[in-house]
Order: C-alpha cells, then sequence, then structure tokens
C-alpha cells in the first residue's frame, strides 16, 4: 500500500517551484500525493521566514499537521528552518528538519528516517536534522519540475541566493549566497514543459537580476532569455520581480528584440525617498528607478510596470512618505503591492531608532493602496476597444454566465464567452468593457 504524503506551501514562488519539485520526486518514488486533511502519513511543510510572521505561520502549520495525525511523520523544509538552525530541532512537533540546498535529498532522506528503529527514534530527542551551512556553499540545488498542475504557467526557478543584504531582510541568511543554474539545464526543462503543453514560462529567483555572475562562463539574464526564447512551443517568457539597476539600455534593446517577452516587468522599489532607500540599503536613487521606467516605456510603450512599497520603515517622517507618495504617483505604475514594515529579528533594520508605531503605518498603507486602485484601473481602461492576446486558463462564472478567463500579455485577467473549450489556449479579444479587476472581451 502507498504511503500518502500531504504537502503544504508557505512563502514566495520560488518556495512554490520547489515544493512541486519535491512533490514530482514522490510520485516518482511511488508516494500517493492527498490533500493537506487529517490522516496522511507524511506531512511536508516548506516554509517562510521573511518576516516574523511568516515564522508564526510555519509554527502553526508544523503543529497543525502534528494534531492532525500524531503518529504521521512531520518534515520541516526551507527557509525558517534554515533560518534558525539547531533551535528548530527540538520542536516536539518535528520529525524531520530539510534545509536549503538539501531539498533535492528528500527521498533518501525519508527512506534513512523510516528505516531507524522505533527505539533510536526514541533515543535521538531532537529532530532528524538535515542541513548544510547555506552561506558557505557554491552549489546550485538540483531541482527540476515537468509540468505544473493545474495551470498553463509554469514558473521555473533559475538562480537562488542574495548578495544584496538589505537592512530589512533575512533571506541572504536563509539563502545563502547567489548560485546560478546552468543555461543548458534551464533550456531542456523549458524544452520539457514545452513538450508537455506549456505556452507561458515565468523566470524566477530569489535574486533574479543576479543570475550568471557566479558562472565561470559569465553568464547573464539577457543571454538566459535569449536561450529560452529559441525553444519551440514557448509562446510567452515573462520575468519575475527584477532590480532596477539592471534595467539598461543594453538590456531593455535586447529584451524588445524578441517578441516572446511579456511586457510586463516587476520593478522592486521600496520606496521613492533616496534617504530611505539609503537605509534599507537599496543601492540606488529613485532618479535611477525612473530612469528604468523610461527606458522600459520607450521600447515597449505602455509596459505594465509593478512595484513593491515599504511604508513605515523605520526613521520614515511624514516628509519621506511624503516624498515617496509623490515617486509613486509620478511612475504610474498598474499595479502596487503595498507592505507594512515588519520588524524581522536578525535584520539590521530591526534595531534602528525610530520605528514607526503600527497605527501610523496603517495610514500611510491606506494612501498608497487608495492610489494603487486608482491607478489600476486608469491603466486597465486604456485597453477598452483594443485588441488584447489572452492565454486562458480556466473557466469562471459571472453573474451566472460562464467565461473562460486568464491573462493578458501585460498579465491582466481578462474573459471571454465560449461555447468550445479553450483551456490553455492563446487567443485574440477586443476587449469591450472592465468589472472591476477583469477586462471582458470578444474573441476576434
Amino acid at each position: 500500500m502507498k504511503k500518502t504524503v500531504a504537502l503544504h506551501n508557505l512563502g514566495c514562488k520560488v518556495n512554490a517551484y520547489e515544493l512541486e519539485a519535491m512533490q514530482q520526486l514522490l510520485e516518482a518514488a511511488g508516494y500517493e500525493i492527498v490533500s493537506f486533511t487529517p490522516g496522511a502519513d507524511i506531512y511536508i511543510i516548506n516554509t517562510c521566514t521573511v518576516t516574523n510572521i511568516a515564522d508564526r505561520k510555519s509554527r502553526q502549520m508544523l503543529h497543525k499537521a502534528k494534531k492532525m495525525n500524531p503518529a504521521a511523520i512531520v518534515v520541516a523544509a526551507g527557509c525558517y528552518v534554515q533560518a534558525q538552525g539547531e533551535k528548530i530541532e527540538k520542536d516536539p512537533s518535528i520529525d524531520i528538519v530539510i534545509g536549503n540546498n538539501k531539498k533535492q535529498d528528500l527521498i533518501e532522506i525519508l527512506k534513512e528516517y523510516e528505516n531507524c528503529s522505533m527505539e533510536k527514534k526514541k533515543e535521538d530527542s531532537a529532530a532528524y536534522t538535515h542541513m548544510i551551512d547555506i552561506n558557505h556553499t557554491g552549489e546550485y540545488e538540483n531541482l527540476s519540475i515537468t509540468g505544473t498542475g493545474g495551470h498553463t504557467r509554469a514558473y521555473i526557478k533559475v538562480q537562488d541566493g542574495c548578495n544584496q543584504f538589505c537592512s530589512y531582510c533575512i533571506i541572504p541568511f536563509a539563502r545563502g549566497r547567489v548560485r546560478s543554474r546552468s543555461e543548458k539545464d534551464v533550456a531542456e526543462e523549458v524544452k520539457t514543459l514545452a513538450g508537455n503543453g506549456h505556452l507561458e514560462v515565468v523566470l524566477t529567483g530569489i535574486h533574479l537580476s543576479s543570475y550568471g555572475v557566479d558562472l565561470d562562463e559569465r553568464g547573464s539574464l539577457l543571454g538566459l532569455i535569449r536561450a529560452i526564447h529559441d525553444v519551440d512551443g514557448i509562446q510567452r517568457i515573462r520575468l519575475g520581480s527584477l532590480e532596477p539597476r539592471i534595467i539598461t539600455e543594453e538590456f531593455v534593446k535586447g529584451i524588445a528584440a524578441l517578441p516572446k517577452v511579456c511586457p510586463h516587468f516587476h520593478l522592486s522599489l521600496q520606496s521613492g525617498c533616496n534617504e530611505t532607500l539609503k537605509r534599507m540599503n537599496r543601492r540606488y536613487t529613485s532618479e535611477e528607478y525612473m530612469d528604468g521606467c523610461r527606458l522600459l516605456r520607450k521600447y515597449y510603450g505602455n509596459p505594465a510596470l509593478t512595484t513593491d512599497i515599504i511604508v513605515g520603515f523605520p526613521g520614515e517622517t511624514t516628509e519621506e512618505f511624503e516624498a515617496s507618495e509623490a515617486f509613486v504617483k509620478s511612475v504610474c505604475f498598474f499595479e502596487t503591492h503595498i507592505f507594512k514594515y515588519s520588524r524581522r529579528e536578525g535584520t539590521k533594520a530591526a534595531v534602528m531608532q525610530e520605528q514607526i508605531p503600527e497605527q501610523q503605518k496603517h495610514k500611510r498603507s491606506q494612501k498608497l493602496l487608495e492610489l494603487d486602485e486608482q491607478r489600476q484601473i486608469e491603466y486597465m481602461d486604456q485597453f477598452l476597444g483594443h485588441q488584447v492576446e489572452i492565454l486562458i486558463e480556466e473557466q469562471i462564472e459571472l453573474n451566472g454566465i460562464k467565461y473562460w478567463a486568464g491573462y493578458t500579455r501585460e498579465y491582466i485577467r481578462a474573459a471571454v464567452k465560449s461555447e468550445g473549450v479553450l483551456q490553455n489556449c492563446l487567443i485574440e479579444a477586443t476587449v469591450v468593457n472592465r468589472q472591476q479587476n477583469l477586462l471582458l472581451s470578444e474573441i476576434v
């Protein structure tokens, strides 16, 4: 009888990719994947540590798993356990700890643990731990996928680690230094995904803009994108979060010459105020950021520009927030992800003076959320009456009517009515209306 495994992911797209890869390893080894409900033989939680809240959610899910089946093997994997180190081993809810760069060994680790005698397990009160010193490795973890469940887009991890050490971020300590996957390996995975019907790939990593800096042949993100562009069957290439400094004339001119690259760019900003950016150790100015936006609009016309903003960073005065708000207004983003600064133990920002009260963070967040809602409507309304390309992902119901929904090249959600089955089809449609954050369209 097959052993059953329930999996749960916390955190970013990189984590989601790694959990998908672990699931495929389990399936190939003969395990049965089941929903995250009571009764599974094994529970695997891929944890996150980006904030203190993420730490708490990771602990809660691990404890929940053990409560759902006290006899089950509970596996804690990923960033939270990596950052916690030896402290995590004494948690009675956890049987196995797997740090970053050891997820590829999941099957062997499970077999070793299952082969241990019950007496040995009782004797070793600490969890069965597999972790390396992540800050002193140059190895890229060998994980890959052949497809993604229920999605037409496929996220592909091409890079791990970060060398930036922003003052609010713990991730370099949980993920280590920059490690890039070989261009050949990425291209092979993309070919497999294309062969399995995926039309769009999304390149992702912990610090995607650093791709290639560690490779002997000095690879580059532009070179990787060109290699993927040559893969038959792939119709769209979408880029994950980019750092502003990669947006040079050479880079933008290079990707603009590749028609499969989608005109959707997420440029991480964090603050539009130079003084705040310095305290964050972000290594660019708002003026340099704006230059990058102008370059993208020069070559793409009207691309979707999205970003992240932190409000209430330590020391952020009213004047600094207003400068950041004014900058965000001037860029005219399609979408802005707003985060209230969360104190993260182990970072420089956590011990900075002038921590901002939660009430003040909330007020600032609300202001930017209102602006974000306005800007989204303004950007989407520009497509009314225009033709768009939609990659259909699912069927939805709206006011009792069935539609096929997906995303445009700009990553705007759009829907069309059709009697036929359009799952995983690329269609051309004319936008006739907008209903909240959805473009209602008619097939051309």
